[in-house]
């Protein structure tokens, strides 16, 4: 938490040069010893690089302020100073994709489902929700259709957030996150049968 609150404060080369052994030790190294212990439920996961793509940015800081892994069997962790979240999902649907997700959503039988689902990890008190959603209907679709809310979603993610607090230093965290991903398993397997990968990625 101090290494990402120290280059919140000052995203330079200077600061990460001085810092990296701290990075290592007690930023990456944790989260590979997460994701190991994950890795027998959940596969194998992918830490995320920490430099910026800053080829089409505007903003030209050149480190991410935030560590954030994605898991082979659906699933994604990442850490920053404000603590840590999970989640799991499709974040950004290619076109071919949505058209899929769209008539799935559309359809009675397996609509029904993704909105029994999305109600019950809300009622659970789980976040779900879609990246760059249509202020409208999409084209095609009506403005009352009754799951108009899911069928405006570029994506879908069901997440959860945990503040910092003590236990982020302890095997709770582990806890906590295999807990979680089981419990939004289905949306995951929900989207991997009714979308699934983009062909042409």
């Amino acid at each position: 938490m101090a290494f990402f609150s120290g280059l919140q404060a000052d995203n330079s080369k200077a600061y990460w040069t001085a810092h990296k052994a701290v990075y290592k030790e007690s930023v990456r190294g944790p989260m590979a010893d997460l994701l190991d212990e994950l890795s027998d439920e959940f596969g194998p996961g992918r830490i995320a690089r920490p430099y910026r793509d800053m080829r089409f940015a505007a903003d030209k800081s050149p480190y991410k302020t935030e560590i954030y892994a994605s898991l082979d069997r659906g699933g994604y962790v990442r850490f920053a100073a404000d603590g840590l979240t999970a989640a799991v999902g499709y974040y950004v649907m290619s076109a071919a994709q949505l058209v899929r997700y769209r008539r799935a959503v559309d359809d009675e039988t397996s609509g029904a489902r993704l909105a029994q689902l999305v109600a019950q990890l809300r009622g659970e008190g789980l976040e779900v929700g879609g990246a760059q959603a249509l202020k409208s209907a999409p084209r095609g679709y009506r403005t009352d259709h009754p799951r108009i809310e899911l069928l405006r979603y570029r994506g879908l993610i069901c997440w959860r957030h945990w503040p910092v607090a003590p236990w982020l230093h302890t095997g709770q965290a582990r806890e906590r996150v295999a807990g979680f991903l089981r419990t939004a398993a289905p949306v995951h397997r929900w989207l991997d049968d009714n979308v699934g990968p983009d062909p042409a990625q």
